[in-house]
C-alpha cells in the first residue's frame, strides 16, 4: 500500500495525518495498521527505532477505541522521554476526537500526574515504575482495557523491567488486544508473548543500510553552556548555510529561535504547537530560502521534503541511533553532499559512542571554528560580494555622491567608516564570546564512570568488582583504573559495557552511575 487512504481510515484520522504532512505509511505502519484493523490480531511488530512505530500502534488504537469513562489503552515505555514523545504523537493523531491521553513517569510530580489521570483518561502512557506506583494508590485501574502496548520491548527487558511488566499484565483483564514493538526479538519477549498473548502474529521490517555516504558527519565537544555560541560560530563560518537545527523539546526550539532572531539570523521554527497555517507559511519561506535556518523537533520535521540542504545540526543529541540517522538523512540527498554536525557535551560522549557503533557511522571530531577563521571567512565573502556588485555596474547614479563624500578624505578611511557603520563590531575578535575547551571522560572505546559507592559502603576493588559482576554480569577483566574514595568510586570500562552498567545500576530511578565529568 502506498497511501494512508488505502487503509479506510476515518475522516478525522485522515485530516490529522494530513495536518502532520503524512501521506504514505512507513513499512512497519503498512504492515501493522491494516492487519490490526482487519483482524484485531495480537501483534509483535519488529522494526528499528525511528521507523514510525508509534503511529503504527497509535492509529489503530485511536480508530478503534470505545470511550466509556474507563481507561481503554495503556502503553508501557522504558523511559520518561519516550513516554512524553508517545503522548505528544498520540495527541497529534487524535485531532478533534474527545479522547484524553495522560503521561505518567518518574522524576516528575506524582501529585500532578494523579490529578491529570483523575480528570478522565482514555489512554495511559508511562514507565512501569510510575504506573505501578499509581496502581498501588488505586489511581489506575486496568480492568476494562481494550489495548495493551509494550513499546521498545527489547529495551524494557534489557533495563530489567520484565517483573514489572508481568505484574502490570496480571492486573489487566483478559479480553484485550496486545501489541509489542521491538527492534530485536530476544527469547524473553517471545516467552512473555506466549504466556499472555495466546495467538499472535509477528510482522517484521528488514533492516536497511542506516547511514548515507553522501553526508560528512562531524561532532563538536562543547559544554552545555557554550552550545549556543558554538552554534553561532558554525552559522557564521558557513556563509552559504541552508539547513535544519534539531532540538529535543518545543521549549528548546523556541529558545534557540528567539536568540538567533535577536542576532539577526534569518530563522524560523517548527514544533507541535505551531498552527497548520503558520507551518505552511514557514515551510514555504524555507523552501524559497527567505529563511535559511529552520529550528525544529523530530516530530515537527517529519514531512519536510527539501532536497538541497547543506547542513543538519543536532543541537540536542538524539536519544537513539535511528533518530540520528533519520535526522542526518535530510542532507546528502539527490546526489548532493551535505554536512551533519552534532553538539556533544562531555556527559553525552558515551551515547555518541553507542550511536557510532549501532549506526556504523564515521562521525569525526572537529574543533569549533576559531574566531579568526570566522572573521577571515566573512571578509572573503564580503570581498566576493563586492566584486559581483562592481561587475554589475548599476551604481552610476551614486557616482556624484561618492565623489562628494571622498572630497579631501582618505579613500581608505571612507571605506573603513562605512564598513564600521554597516557591520558594527562584526569583524572584531573581541566582540565574540569565548568558548571553553571541553574534555570528556570518554577516550577511544573506553569510558570513565562515576559510581556512587565508596569506602563508607564497604567498597574495595574486590567488592566493587563483585557488585558489577552480580548486578551487570561485567567480567572483572574489563574493569580498569579502579579508584575507591570515601563516598564514591571511579572505574574505566569499554563503551558497550558502560552502557550495560548504567542501565542495570540506575534502574530504581536512582542515579548510581554516570559518565565522569572529567
Amino acid at each position: 500500500m502506498s497511501s494512508f487512504n488505502d487503509f479506510n481510515l476515518s475522516e478525522e484520522m485522515v485530516a490529522a495525518l494530513a495536518e502532520k504532512g503524512f501521506t504514505s505509511p512507513s513499512p512497519i505502519q503498512a504492515l501493522v495498521i491494516p492487519e490490526f484493523l482487519r483482524e484485531k490480531a495480537n501483534i509483535i511488530g519488529q522494526a528499528q527505532t525511528g521507523t514510525g512505530k508509534t503511529a503504527a500502534f497509535s492509529i489503530p488504537i485511536i480508530e478503534s477505541i470505545t470511550k466509556d469513562g474507563s481507561i481503554k489503552a495503556v502503553v508501557l515505555t522504558p523511559t520518561r522521554e519516550l513516554a512524553i514523545q508517545v503522548c505528544e504523537e498520540m495527541y497529534s493523531l487524535i485531532g478533534k476526537r474527545d479522547l484524553r491521553v495522560s503521561a505518567v513517569y518518574g522524576g516528575a510530580s506524582i501529585e500532578q500526574q494523579v490529578r491529570n489521570v483523575r480528570k478522565g483518561s482514555d489512554i495511559i502512557v508511562g514507565t512501569p515504575g510510575r504506573i505501578m506506583d499509581l496502581m498501588e494508590r488505586k489511581v489506575l485501574n486496568f480492568n476494562n482495557l481494550e489495548f495493551f502496548v509494550l513499546d521498545e520491548a527489547d529495551e524494557m527487558l534489557n533495563m530489567g523491567f520484565v517483573e514489572d511488566i508481568e505484574h502490570i499484565l496480571q492486573t489487566t483483564n483478559q479480553e484485550k488486544n496486545m501489541l509489542f514493538f521491538s527492534a530485536t526479538m530476544p527469547s524473553s519477549i517471545l516467552q512473555i508473548a506466549k504466556k499472555y498473548m495466546g495467538k499472535f502474529k509477528t510482522l517484521k521490517v528488514e533492516n536497511k543500510e542506516l547511514t548515507t555516504k553522501l553526508t560528512e558527519q562531524i561532532y563538536f565537544e562543547v559544554r552545555e553552556g557554550d552550545k549556543f555560541e558554538a552554534l553561532c560560530r558554525v552559522l557564521d563560518f558557513e556563509q552559504d548555510f541552508y539547513g535544519i537545527i534539531f532540538c529535543r523539546t518545543k521549549v528548546e526550539v523556541d529558545e534557540v529561535t528567539k536568540h538567533l532572531k535577536n542576532r539577526s539570523y534569518a530563522v524560523d521554527c517548527l514544533h507541535g504547537d505551531i498552527t497548520q497555517s503558520q507551518r505552511t507559511k514557514t515551510l514555504a519561506e524555507f523552501k524559497e530560502k527567505i529563511v535559511n535556518i529552520l529550528v525544529a523537533t523530530d516530530v515537527a520535521a517529519r514531512g519536510i521534503d527539501v532536497n538541497n540542504l547543506t547542513h543538519v545540526i543536532n543541537y540536542s543529541m538524539p536519544q537513539e541511533a535511528e533518530s540520528y540517522v533519520h535526522r542526518i538523512g535530510r542532507t546528502g540527498r539527490a546526489g548532493q553532499k551535505g554536512i551533519a554536525i552534532t553538539f556533544v557535551t562531555p556527559r553525552e560522549m558515551s551515547r555518541l559512542g553507542i550511536i557510532k557503533k549501532v549506526a556504523k557511522a564515521d562521525i569525526k571530531k572537529q574543533e569549533v571554528p576559531q574566531i579568526k577563521d570566522i572573521i577571515k571567512a566573512k571578509e572573503e565573502y564580503l570581498q566576493a560580494c563586492l566584486g559581483e556588485i562592481i561587475a554589475e555596474s548599476d551604481f552610476k547614479s551614486y557616482n556624484a555622491l561618492a565623489s562628494r563624500i571622498l572630497g579631501d578624505n582618505d579613500p581608505q578611511a571612507v571605506i573603513a567608516a562605512l564598513l564600521r557603520h554597516q557591520y558594527q563590531d562584526e569583524f572584531l575578535e573581541e566582540s565574540y564570546a569565548k568558548i571553553e575547551q571541553s574534555r570528556s571522560a570518554v577516550s577511544g572505546d573506553n569510558v570513565k564512570l562515576f559510581v556512587a559507592l565508596g569506602k563508607i559502603d564497604g567498597m574495595n576493588p574486590r567488592a566493587l568488582l563483585d557488585v558489577l559482576h552480580q548486578s551487570c554480569k561485567t567480567p572483572g577483566r574489563k574493569v580498569r583504573d579502579i579508584r575507591i574514595l570515601e563516598k564514591f568510586s571511579f572505574i574505566t570500562v569499554p563503551l558497550d559495557e558502560a552502557e550495560i552498567i548504567m542501565r542495570k545500576l540506575n534502574q530504581k530511578n536512582k542515579k548510581m552511575v554516570e559518565v565522569a565529568k572529567s
